[in-house]
């Protein structure tokens, strides 16, 4: 019987396939690491044939190991956000790399057009800012400077999409879509709009024929062709990571809080049909759209999380795996007046500072690899702090938040964010809540479950809560550490 859902999980390091049961057991996981390109500083490229060639040995590989095609109900794709893709219409292949979510490049850009006084009303549209994060300058930089694909967009062959749409191309063999929730990372989606806007595609220079059509994200939205599974499969939950994990985590009520500690460390709470509006610099998004109803969020965007462990590990040598800064961090009362900014691709939300550069402050000779990773972990607590007063001031405080993504693991790293918030955190024992809410859309978008909140309810395990114990003035003494260098690295 084919009562199982194919989850396509596209991340910025790597890409997985996990196959869950309607109770939201997995059933099989197969997984292949990322191509990360770094051609220049501030610059950050994903080969998209990789991509779709490492996604579809995966999808194959857990089919296979959860017992066949036939098991298999539908398909629920979550990917990277706000990245590139630019690809022939005829030919189905790329036209350049990607350019992801991080690259800084279209920073320029970005301060010429607040300069010229584009960024309120940008910002009313949209619920975004004027930030090179966002796809529209991307795109905008390769039609510039990719003679691929300015002479594609000349000849009326040019696709622009977000992961997402080039998944869908790829799997259907020609279906360009979008769903709406990545659709508002653009800045070419008005918040209100149906589809994509033609004055803000004027206002960046893009070809409005070049964008795919905004669809929900549950429902039948598309099918794989038969000869790549050995039968088409519907493709029935499309959704951005972030808004895939809010609904992994079960935030379906307006005010529901998670955040999510990945690459970056992304806050979403559920507005419900509200738009949101924001005067502290975050950003109002689409969290979902049934039937052309759509819920929204208000979201707060770091940048940098768990791609600073990987850079601890990776550049700088400080451990050998990623969950040795936990035991780092125990072995030490505090961080010996270490303080570490990861701000290696800028600050995002809520200062949101482009040429913001990342710092280690407080070093002596005191200081070895214990001191660094516990600041480093230390520093997602500071930065999910401010967000938490930002979030505050726009009428949207938090009463308790949900926490996953690989990160959240980490039993310090949880318990220290109940400390520096002062709030209850609550961790599912299945912290890769990502994969589950595209599950969940697609077992909706299937009828494997009469709704989403009955998806939710059979498929979202066991939680564990961490309350805080720290003393209010450590808690002062690290945000005023924390603060210092903050202003030293935005100067």
């Amino acid at each position: 019987m084919a009562d199982n859902i194919l989850v396509l999980d596209e991340g910025t390091t790597s890409t997985r396939a996990m196959i869950f049961a309607p109770d939201g057991a997995v059933l099989s996981v197969a997984q292949e690491e990322l191509t990360q390109h770094y051609p220049q500083p501030g610059r950050v490229e994903h080969d998209a044939v990789e991509i779709w060639d490492k996604t579809l040995s995966c999808a194959r590989r857990a089919v296979e190991m959860a017992g066949g095609v036939d098991g298999i109900a539908a398909i629920g794709i979550t990917n990277q956000r706000e990245t590139v893709v630019a690809w022939d219409r005829t030919t189905g292949e790329p036209l350049s790399r990607a350019i992801v979510w991080q690259d800084r490049r279209t920073a320029g850009t970005c301060a010429e057009l607040r300069r010229k006084g584009h960024e309120a009303t940008v910002t009313a549209r949209t619920g975004l800012l004027l930030d090179p994060y966002f796809s529209g300058t991307k795109m905008r930089w390769l039609l510039d400077h990719e003679k691929a694909v300015g002479a594609a967009a000349y000849a009326g062959k040019l696709a622009f999409g977000t992961v997402e749409s080039w998944l869908v191309w790829k799997l259907s063999g020609g279906a360009h879509l979008s769903d709406a929730s990545n659709a508002s990372r653009t800045l070419l989606l008005a918040l209100d709009g149906a589809q994509f806007d033609e004055g803000l595609c004027d206002l960046f220079g893009i070809p409005h024929d070049a964008l795919p059509e905004v669809v929900d994200t549950q429902g039948a939205l598309a099918e794989t062709t038969p000869g790549l599974f050995g039968r088409a499969i519907p493709i029935c939950g499309l959704a951005g990571d972030q808004q895939a994990a809010t609904i992994g985590q079960g935030c379906l009520t307006p005010g529901d809080t998670k955040a999510t500690y990945g690459t970056g460390a992304f806050v979403l709470t559920n507005k419900g049909s509200a738009i949101p509006r924001s005067g502290h610099r975050l950003l109002g998004t689409v969290l979902m759209q049934q039937d052309g109803e759509r819920t929204y969020a208000l979201e707060g965007s770091v940048f940098v999380a768990g791609s600073l462990v990987q850079y601890l590990r990776d550049t700088l040598g400080i451990v050998e795996r990623a969950d040795q800064t936990e035991e780092l961090a125990r072995s030490i009362e505090d961080s010996g007046g270490v303080t570490i900014v990861p701000a290696l691709s800028g600050l995002g939300a809520p200062h949101w500072n482009a040429e913001a550069r990342g710092m280690i402050a407080g070093l002596s000779f005191a200081s070895g690899r214990a001191q660094i990773a516990r600041a480093a972990l230390e520093a997602m607590a500071h930065q999910t702090h401010d967000l938490a007063a930002a979030f505050a001031a726009d009428d949207a405080a938090w009463q308790s938040l949900k926490i996953d993504g690989g990160m959240s693991a980490n039993d310090w790293m949880a318990q220290d964010l109940a400390n520096m918030l002062d709030l209850s955190v609550e961790r599912p024992d299945f912290v890769e809540t990502t994969a589950l809410g595209a599950a969940m859309l697609a077992a909706a978008g299937c009828g494997l479950h009469g709704s989403l909140e009955d998806a939710a309810q059979a498929m979202r395990g066991a939680v564990r809560t961490f309350t805080p114990d720290m003393a209010d003035d450590v808690r002062q003494a690290r945000l005023a550490a924390w603060n210092k260098a903050l202003a030293a690295a935005c100067r």
